[in-house]
């Protein structure tokens, strides 16, 4: 009788973690905790688990090029950071896997889209791929992808995206509650929300957050003021005009991103609002912006390079047959809400 081989799906039930925090371990990757790297290394001897050089080098062939997509708006400024946190995340991934990456940005409303993003695996013979939002939750692409013989592995779905591959991120409707929370806990009762482009549907999960946030403290969800931006600061600054030229201004603005968060500090500042006094201003994602404005912004800190890094991991799983046939993962990582000054109890209305 044959003993059954142990798998990276043992090493990580019996050492307790993901199975991409495994293939960090063994792989030398960054941000794993020394307790953790020991727990996986025990589990991994007393397991006797082996990775198979032969098919980690995929001793059929291949370009080994991996190829990070974004989404796009050749109308208006890139939302830098997000991109290029990603993409330092990726690429620690890929040296430390014997990959290369290749970047592309794709204008996420062009009629050929997907056609462009599929030309990249034939001009480029890459074997992976890591989906950003809203492509992330492109079920058609991601199965034409694959029909076209490469692994697809997806940063951030929001929806249908984590039931068709496997994916990586935070729980974003738990990081739009926990935001939410904060701003009730300080007294706020008037809300107004900027979400992202059509199709982010991890954005639109961070305002269900907040949705759920307002009803288990009697608030109406409907009554929020919802307003449809593209993630860049100039959005962010018109769109704040806009609801604060209303008869009835928010005291508590909610972000789907920074750099929208930040556009809206800066036409507070026109006004002559004191933040928080007047006006809280919330972002998400935690990027350098937020730290650097006056006042530094209240935020939601999601792990962007890990994020990548461990979509990677993903990805050089499924290639080298680590994952084996199993369904797919997707690995949530924890957020957190970062409190600075743009936060702060709304000002008594005068008597």
């Amino acid at each position: 009788m044959t003993l059954k081989k142990p798998t990276i799906d043992d090493v990580a039930d019996r050492a307790g973690v993901a199975r991409t925090t495994v293939s960090r371990v063994l792989n030398g990757g960054p941000n794993v905790r020394e307790e953790v790297r020991q727990r996986v290394l025990k589990a991994v001897e007393a397991l006797n688990y082996r990775v198979n050089p032969q098919a980690r080098s995929l001793a059929g062939g291949g370009s080994r090029i991996l190829t990070l997509v974004f989404a796009s708006d050749l109308e208006s400024e890139p939302n830098s950071f997000y991109a290029s946190a990603l993409e330092l995340g990726a690429l620690r991934g890929c040296l430390a896997l014997g990959y290369q990456l290749l970047t592309h940005h794709v204008p996420q409303q062009s009629p050929d889209r997907r056609g462009q993003i599929l030309d990249l695996i034939g001009s480029h013979k890459c074997q992976g791929m890591i989906l950003t939002p809203p492509f992330a939750d492109d079920v058609v692409l991601i199965e034409e992808v694959r029909r076209l013989g490469c692994r697809v592995v997806t940063i951030s779905p929001g929806g249908a995206g984590r039931d068709v591959a496997d994916g990586v991120g935070i729980d974003d409707e738990a990081g739009g509650y926990d935001i939410a929370r904060h701003l009730l806990t300080l007294g706020h009762r008037r809300f107004a929300y900027i979400g992202g482009i059509e199709g982010h549907l991890s954005a639109a999960r961070r305002q269900d957050g907040l949705s759920r946030a307002l009803r288990e403290a009697g608030l109406d969800p409907d009554s929020v003021e919802l307003l449809r931006g593209d993630f860049t600061f100039r959005s962010g600054g018109i769109l704040t005009a806009q609801l604060l030229d209303a008869p009835c201004p928010p005291t508590a603005l909610v972000c789907a991103n920074d750099d929208m968060a930040a556009g809206a500090l800066s036409i507070a500042h026109g006004r002559g609002l004191d933040v928080p006094g007047d006006l809280s201003i919330t972002g998400f994602d935690d990027t350098p912006v937020s730290a650097i404005i006056w006042p530094p912004l209240t935020t939601v800190h999601q792990p962007l390079k890990e994020m990548a890094h461990d979509a990677v991991a993903a990805l050089v799983e499924r290639l080298s047959g680590a994952a084996g046939g199993l369904g797919w993962h997707f690995h949530n990582l924890p957020h957190a809400v970062v409190v600075r000054e743009s936060t702060g109890s709304p000002r008594p209305k005068p008597a």
